[in-house]
Order: structure tokens, then sequence, then C-alpha cells
């Protein structure tokens, strides 16, 4: 678990404050997704929360050790995934991986073994030969994945680890920290990919100008801001959108009806398939439906600008 506390990080005096007050928490076994738009201190949280760089007042608790007073311990629990890995480029992956792995004090016989384990994971065994200049982007990742965790680590953190990523790269990305959530680790994803970020985090965190505005769980994802219900009706007629009237403001799409501008309160929502199923509709899908995370983010950003 990680506890970022009242945490502040000013880099000059002439500038404003690149993360102001943050109150944080990643807890073991869940992914907290942390967005906000470029400037908006996700980057900083995260340096902060790895020892990279310490925080101007506050704190930043890994697993009950200070980052500051007990750096050693609390960084060795951290594994951290940049955006843009940058290693020796004339290394190759199981000759640097064995000196990321004198760090921890792994033995050379338990590092051999672990470092091929986990090199096979992240689907580089067929490319062990080859120096780290040679590697693609996306190969690039995988590596920084591989490095970070070596040491097994309670907490992984993903900066902007999908940028870039073909496909089956997200998707692997993306079972790597459902298995990690599994095993009970504490998981941070910040993205730009906010649809990505709505479909794995447990919850998330919206932040601005440095500051923690929005923290979401996963029910609040499933109905974000105004809610629209989708209704389908095997025995449709247009009466139908007559009766629900007093609920909204219906439309038939040619396949579903959708209700919005609901004006009634989400506890009155069995209300709705009620009055159909009264009125001799065969009624097939009830789904309330929310706005999306990037259409909520953009939103709330709006109103705190």
């Amino acid at each position: 678990m990680i506890k970022i506390e009242t945490a502040t990080k000013i880099y000059s005096n002439n500038s404003p404050k690149a993360v102001d007050s943050l109150d944080l928490e990643i807890k073991d076994g869940e992914i907290l997704g942390l967005v906000g738009l470029n400037g908006a201190g996700k980057t900083t949280s995260i340096r902060m929360a790895s020892g990279i760089i310490i925080p101007t007042s506050g704190r930043v608790m890994v697993d009950g050790y200070d980052m500051v007073s007990d750096k050693v311990k609390a960084a060795a629990r951290v594994g951290w995934i940049p955006e843009l890995p940058n290693f020796e480029p004339n290394a190759k992956p199981v000759q640097l991986m064995k000196y990321f792995a004198g760090f921890y004090g792994i033995d050379a016989e338990a590092a051999e073994k672990r470092i091929t384990s986990l090199l096979s994971s992240v689907g580089l065994s067929n490319d062990l030969d080859k120096k780290l200049r040679n590697y693609s982007q996306g190969m690039k990742k995988r590596f920084a994945i591989a490095e970070s965790i070596i040491g097994d680590p309670q907490n992984v953190m993903f900066d902007e680890t999908l940028n870039g990523l073909d496909p089956e790269g997200v998707v692997f990305i993306r079972n790597l920290m459902f298995d990690m959530r599994k095993s009970g680790k504490a998981i941070l994803l910040s993205s730009h990919i906010l649809s990505e970020v709505e479909d794995v985090a447990d919850r998330v965190a919206i932040i601005n100008h440095g500051k923690l505005i929005k923290t979401l769980t996963r029910n609040e994802l499933r109905t974000l801001g105004k809610t629209i219900v989708k209704i389908t009706i095997d025995n449709y007629e247009e009466a139908c959108l007559k009766a629900l009237k007093e609920f909204g403001e219906p439309r038939f799409d040619g396949h579903d009806i959708m209700l919005s501008d609901l004006s009634i309160p989400d506890s009155e929502m069995a209300r709705i398939p009620e009055t159909l199923i009264k009125s001799g509709y065969r009624l097939r899908e009830f789904t309330p439906m929310g706005e999306t995370l990037e259409e909520y983010f953009f939103g709330l950003i709006g109103e705190k600008q």
C-alpha cells in the first residue's frame, strides 16, 4: 500500500505548485487509475511515490515505511514503469537484469532463474541476444516491466505505459495488471487512454493543477454524470414512449429506446420497468448507463478551470 499524505511539490519559487496538498492511497489488491491533463501533476506524484524525488512538504508511506526517512526499504517495495524507458543502448537484456538483481541482493542462481522467467513472461524470450538499441518501443516497455519487478515489489506503478503500444501490447499489460491485483499487489495506472482506465480500474483519481479533485469507485464509474437508460422491448409500439414520458425524454433509435434527462432519482429507477410490464410490454433489456469517463472527465475539468 502506498499512502501519499498532504504532499506538495514545488520545483521553483517562480512556478506554481506541481502537486498541491495531495492525499492519495493505492490499496493492496486494487488498480487505481490516475488521470489528468498534461501538467496536472500525475508524473510528479508518481516520482514522489517511487522515491525519485522527495516532496517539498507532506510525506509518502510505502507499506509503512517513510520514503524519506527509510528510503531504502520503501523504494525497494515499489516498481515503476516510466512512459519512455531509457537503458544503456549497447546492453543486452540478461546482463542488464543481472546488474539490477544485485541491488536487491538476489544471489546468482536465483537471479538467473528469475530473469529467465520474467523475460519469458513479458514475451522477450526470443530476443535475449539483441542489444536494447535494437528493441522496438513496445519491446523496451516490456523489458522495463521485467526490470521494474525483478525484486517482486508489492506496489507497481504504470506511468503512461500504454502509450504507443499496439493492441496486443495493451492486452498484455492489462492482463499483467489483473494478475498482479489477484496476487494482492497495489497497482497504479496513469494513462491518457481514459477508456482503458475505465475498463480496468477499481477506483479512479482525477487530478488537476496538482490537486485531487475527485475519486470515483467502480460502482460510480458505471453511472457517471447524467444517466441514460437503454430499454429493449420485444413488442415495441410508439405508444410505449408516452408511457415513459413521466420519467424523462424517450426516443426510439430503430432498435432500442433511449431514455434521457431523467426526472426521477436513482432510488425510483425500478418504477420504469414496472410501468412497462404493467402496460403489457415484454421487456428484454433495461440498462442504466452513465457518461463515459472521458465525457465526465472533461466536464469536471471544465468546471474546475
